[in-house]
């Protein structure tokens, strides 16, 4: 099927001429927003290291970035990249339920997403987990990263 180009619309209506300057050279494929061609992408990457080797998710964070991990806080990617590996599991396979992304007024791209999740021996879980996603030198980063699981304590 062929792509076809045209201007960003809908939410993008925030701020039309930061968008446009954000997002200069890129185009709406389809009737797909590009803030949702960037999401989408990043999630099934992000997904796909995390399964895979979670030491290899540096790349995606800076040095600025920030993660909330069950309430815990880590700035940086050396200490994300740690917290990350130290997880006690070694096997871990992520389902996405569903995602959403924004653009921002500031030229950046807010993801959640929710799904579920399976690691080692445990129950499948369910999961939310939110980023923020910045351009910088032409590469999408996570500035921030925000995870859940969903779990009902009513008692």
């Amino acid at each position: 099927m062929g792509r076809t180009a045209t201007p960003l619309s809908g939410c993008a209506a925030i701020r039309p001429r930061l968008w446009s300057e954000c997002v200069a050279g890129l185009t709406k494929m389809v009737d797909q927003p590009v803030w949702e061609q960037i999401g989408s992408s990043f999630v099934t990457h992000y997904y796909q290291m995390f399964d895979s080797d979670r030491s290899r998710l540096g790349a995606i964070y800076t040095d600025a970035s920030c993660l909330t991990w069950e309430g815990q806080q880590f700035q940086g990617k050396i200490d994300i990249v740690k917290k990350l590996t130290s997880l006690p599991f070694t096997k871990i396979a992520h389902s996405i339920t569903a995602q959403d992304h924004q653009p921002t007024p500031d030229c950046c791209i807010m993801s959640m997403v929710v799904g579920q999740l399976k690691a080692d021996n445990d129950p499948v879980m369910g999961f939310h987990q939110t980023f923020i996603l910045k351009n910088v030198n032409d590469s999408w980063v996570c500035t921030n990263d925000m995870f859940r699981l969903a779990l009902h304590n009513f008692g």
